[in-house]
């Protein structure tokens, strides 16, 4: 029988209040990140419950494929406690479930990678005799670096868990922004990407680029991608909710940004405030003013609203034709480039992101055959009203790289339909994997810890909701 050799998980916003991984006080909308909450503490039990059903004792990987910590709206210690509580978890001293643990950064906390980034160049430079040209900072990882003799640490994140006594010598690597897995005859892979690329709002600053200079050569790369973006990035969903005052109202800002007007209208009045502030030579401030409006309006029809507040499908259209455009372009160069232009000929592609998780085989540009895709969903309640779409998924994968996703919840207003299911990526008429059939075999819904589990979920969800409708209303009022 196959063994779990990798885990992964995105989207667990640790820190943020609406988060169902973050713990709150009881009858409070504030948090308490010194305990874990009742759904990440049954969530390792569930994890527990699988692994220990392995034949090996060899631990698998855990992936943690972006947004597991709440950079953007909520303060650094706030996301460090609840992930220190997350590691206290998994990570025992009488024995973890993982031997080793790889961080994908997001969007939410893209500043760990650039920490990571910043600190490995540092240390590269550090051993270089002075007087020569230095090299130009790198915006990205090799994908395949599993078995990289010299990986790139989580600067921030293994100082965290080195505090532990047993954890001293363990290190958190990380990859950003594609992470990949091959199988020894070259034919398999799995690759990881947080999810933040498909959708337009976070390569806003090409986009901008592009309109104002229609004829450069568009990026085509991931590392041109990042490079272009990563300040915007990091700026606005990285560091925001770090900013004292600014960063305790951050929250009506994102909200602004769901709606198309809204979002137009406070970049106007930032356009406005640069040009009243920043001179441009040979240009009067209305010109200027009217000009960069223009630029910014068109950029705002392309990227308004984020994708996981699109709630009629699983992929808007946006998202779905950026899916379409990073897989088909810089994620497969950057295959065919690591791999000296040998395409392998079964490819599955796992990405986060949007908060609604699915799976399904896609036929993209370049591939041998169908790509299984899956997505992880997320853990954080965006809306008062429960999102059908919405929910929270961990993918599985075993020594021959066979997927299957563990559908952990989606929200529903009747807590008796929380079921965990398992899920696999097949066409019609396909078999099922031998991974699938053996979690599907060990998930028992109406035992524990699957059925204590959804009883959580349904619970968590219902008070988050009511705190955010008691939030909103409090904002209205």
């Amino acid at each position: 029988m196959p063994d779990i050799r990798y885990v992964c998980l995105s989207d667990m916003h640790l820190g943020e209040e609406d988060s169902l991984l973050t713990n709150l006080r009881t009858a409070s909308t504030d948090t308490e990140p010194t305990r874990p909450s009742p759904v990440m503490r049954q969530l390792v039990e569930c994890l527990r419950a699988l692994v220990s059903e392995n034949e090996s004792e060899e631990k698998p990987t855990l992936i943690l494929n972006g947004d597991i910590l709440e950079l953007a709206l909520t303060t650094t210690n706030q996301a460090a406690m609840v992930f220190e509580r997350f590691m206290e978890l998994i990570m025992p001293p009488e024995g973890g479930l993982f031997d080793r643990i790889i961080y994908i950064p997001g969007n939410h906390d893209h500043h760990i990678w650039e920490l990571a980034r910043e600190t490995q160049y540092v240390n590269h430079i550090t051993g270089l005799e002075p007087g020569g040209h230095l090299p130009i900072p790198w915006h990205a990882t090799n994908m395949f670096v599993g078995n990289d003799p010299n990986p790139v640490p989580s600067y921030f994140l293994t100082r965290l868990v080195k505090r532990f006594s047993h954890l001293k010598d363990f290190a958190i690597t990380t990859a950003y922004p594609n992470f990949g897995l091959f199988r020894e005859d070259g034919q398999k892979c799995v690759i990881f990407h947080h999810g933040h690329f498909i959708e337009s709002l976070y390569q806003l600053m090409s986009t901008l680029m592009s309109f104002i200079f229609p004829d450069r050569e568009e990026p085509r790369q991931v590392w041109e991608i990042e490079t272009e973006n990563f300040a915007w990035i990091d700026f606005f969903w990285s560091a925001m909710g770090r900013s004292g005052m600014v960063g305790q109202n951050i929250e009506l800002v994102y909200e602004k940004m769901q709606d198309r007007e809204q979002f137009k209208n406070l970049l106007y009045n930032l356009a406005e405030s640069l040009v009243g502030k920043y001179d441009l030579p040979g240009w009067s401030k209305v010109v200027a003013t009217e000009t960069l409006k223009r630029c910014l309006s068109a950029v705002v029809d392309k990227a308004t609203g984020t994708e996981r507040v699109q709630t009629a499908s699983l992929l808007s259209q946006d998202a779905e034709k950026g899916l379409y455009e990073y897989v088909n372009r810089p994620l497969r160069e950057q295959i065919l480039l690591e791999r000296e232009r040998n395409m392998p000929y079964d490819v599955t592609f796992v990405f986060g992101h949007t908060h609604k998780p699915f799976q399904q085989d896609m036929n993209f540009e370049g591939y041998p055959q169908w790509v299984n895709v899956y997505n992880t969903g997320g853990w954080v309640v965006d809306s008062v009203e429960p999102q059908a779409l919405h929910g929270g998924a961990v993918i599985l994968g075993d020594e021959d790289l066979n997927t299957v996703s563990l559908r952990m919840y989606n929200e529903d207003a009747d807590p008796l339909k929380y079921s965990v299911k398992v899920e696999e990526a097949i066409q019609a008429g396909e078999e099922n994997s031998p991974l699938h059939h053996k979690i599907r075999g060990l998930v028992r819904t109406s035992e524990d810890p699957w059925k204590t589990f959804s009883a959580l979920a349904a619970q968590s969800v219902r008070i988050r909701a009511q705190n955010l409708r008691a939030r909103i209303d409090k904002e209205v009022g």
